[in-house]
């Protein structure tokens, strides 16, 4: 179904080129793939020139629109066709771009679709015709660099999507409605956890409150990691680059890592660091599995047209764990990792997918190696029960790896947790324990996380709770409104109680009315206020407000304290 899916999509992007090409004259072309819920093809206008304006805006995408179902309804077969180079080359000829890829393409036949009067460079493979393009809508315009990099020319970018049935498309649509007024962005201005600054690209500053969640976030991390022993470590944010040509970050980041002077870099990951401190003494096959956890900072280039808000910083922390075994504990380990890894995804009521990546094209070591590690983690998960989908070639360069992806209120899915094994980086580094045998043996690394990135696990939980975080998340968990300046003392009294109990409490003390100060924290999302004037003084009680169930009425103090308890 899923691969159905994208080959419509691709076709439906085909149909987008053909359209743009007929509306808006000597455009150049550029690629074109199906991507995760839709499409998009890119251009280059430069060569176009209008009165109104040099090139297709957002309010253009209709009738680019109109245009594809126009050419859809003539029912055009997608016919493939295998050409040599030369004569690709001539067809292309126009077309810089496509004459770029296909001077790339080595010795033998150049595979090109055509469509009506559109010709296109592609592999495939496409629907049989354009009247099986389901229902599609094209939804947004960016810049993108011609395959990525800055120094290639800026291409505009129209993005689209495409679903076999029209309240397949409709259902899409609204959710991606919904998942505006949910955007995280938004969401941590109103509620001022944080912002972003131009001194700092692709980096967060949090505010005192987004702080807070940050620092919730972390003890509860590290309070379940102390029940599976779990040792915390500092390592630096800085290392000699020798250590990332020996891990092979070097090879595989070196363009995505920031350098200091000539000999040091930022590091892109932070597996050396455990590394590095396990080989300061010799270990015992008596104190392995060594768990090693650490909030390690992570500093990594990028594009600047990829950054998006939490989810695609330059500077994140990770909940990073590294773990030292022998072999033979591989599955009772993994075991274990699941069992911590959705007693963490229980908490947030999150449900997630397992995924087993395997080996990438540009994987490091041996085959047999990475047979043995794939087939560990397939057992493992199997022991625990755990359905899982396979993904090859996902896996990271130096191991397979078990992933897990969230799935939010809105039905998106976000990859999150995943526990790598690693038989590579023990022996780039040399790592060695002493076995009950008396002789040196080589360890193996499992790499894990499970909130992934800090701030990234933040984005999600604020659209996925549309910024109403649950109780023991929330920043500020109850407020007092005193009603005039009189109430004040009172006000105060209640705060120390409820602080004093372990819970984060605010005063407003603004000269301000009743019904603004209400209405300023809904929507600041605060679980419970607490209204106090001449009444509650009097009663010894407080007008409660739930943030879901809005005006309560009176409560009794003490029964209001062990209620939240």
């Amino acid at each position: 179904m899923e691969k159905d899916l994208s080959i419509m999509r691709h076709s439906a992007a085909h149909l987008l080129a053909a359209a743009v090409l007929k509306l808006f004259k000597g455009t150049k072309l550029g690629i074109g793939p199906s991507i995760k819920n839709g499409f998009y093809y890119d251009f280059d206008f430069t060569n176009y020139r209008e009165i109104s304006h040099e090139f297709p805006r957002i309010d253009d995408l209709p009738r680019i629109e109109e245009k594809m179902k126009e050419i859809r309804e003539k029912d055009l077969k997608f016919e493939k066709k295998l050409v040599s180079k030369k004569e690709a080359e001539k067809i292309f000829k126009n077309q810089p771009y496509k004459l770029e890829l296909v001077k790339e393409i080595g010795e033998g036949r150049v595979s090109i679709y055509k469509t009506g009067d559109f010709i296109d460079l592609c592999k495939g493979p496409h629907k049989k015709s354009t009247k099986e393009i389901g229902s599609f809508k094209l939804l947004s315009i960016a810049g993108a660099y011609w395959r990525g990099s800055e120094t290639n020319p800026m291409l505009l970018r129209i993005y689209g999507t495409c679903f076999e049935k029209g309240e397949e498309l409709e259902k899409y649509l609204k959710q991606l409605e919904e998942a505006k007024k949910r955007d995280h962005r938004k969401l941590g201005a109103e509620l001022d956890l944080f912002s972003f600054h131009k001194e700092a690209p692709g980096m967060v500053f949090f505010h005192p409150k987004g702080q807070i969640l940050y620092q919730i976030l972390e003890n509860f991390s590290q309070d379940i990691q102390k029940k599976y022993n779990y040792q915390e470590v500092i390592c630096p944010n800085m290392l000699n680059v020798e250590v990332w040509k020996r891990s092979g970050h070097w090879q595989h980041y070196k363009e995505a890592m920031y350098f200091v002077k000539e000999d040091f870099a930022l590091r892109p990951m932070d597996c050396p660091g455990a590394i590095l401190i396990y080989k300061t003494q010799t270990r015992s096959y008596k104190e392995l599995p060594m768990r090693l956890s650490e909030f390690g900072v992570i500093t990594r280039k990028e594009l600047s047209g990829t950054l998006h808000g939490l989810f695609r910083l330059q500077q994140f922390t990770q909940d990073d764990a590294h773990i030292f075994l022998r072999e033979d504990q591989i599955e009772e380990e993994i075991g274990k990792i699941i069992k911590l890894t959705k007693e963490v995804y229980q908490k947030f009521d999150l449900p997630f997918l397992t995924f087993l990546s395997m080996r990438p094209a540009n994987f490091m070591g041996k085959i047999e190696t990475w047979d043995k590690a794939e087939n560990a983690l397939k057992q493992a998960l199997k022991n625990n029960k755990i359905e899982f989908q396979e993904n090859p070639g996902e896996g990271a360069f130096y191991g397979p790896k078990i992933d897990f992806h969230l799935e939010d209120v809105l039905g998106r899915t976000w990859q999150c947790g995943t526990i790598q094994l690693d038989f590579q980086m023990p022996e780039k580094f040399d790592l060695e324990y002493i076995d009950k045998d008396g002789k040196a043996k080589r360890p193996v690394i499992i790499h894990r996380t499970i909130l992934g990135s800090i701030e990234r696990f933040i984005g999600i939980l604020l659209e996925h709770t549309g910024g109403n975080l649950p109780f023991w998340l929330s920043p500020i968990q109850v407020v007092i409104l005193p009603i005039a300046s009189r109430h004040l003392a009172y006000a105060k009294v209640i705060g120390d109680r409820i602080f004093d109990l372990g819970f984060r409490r605010e005063i407003d003390q603004r000269n301000e009315t009743l019904e603004k100060k209400i209405r300023d924290w809904e929507i600041q999302k605060v679980p419970y206020m607490l209204v106090v004037g001449d009444k509650e003084i009097k009663n010894k009680k407080v007008a409660l407000r739930d943030r879901e169930k809005g005006d309560l009425g009176q409560i009794d103090l003490t029964k209001f304290l062990k209620m939240i308890k």
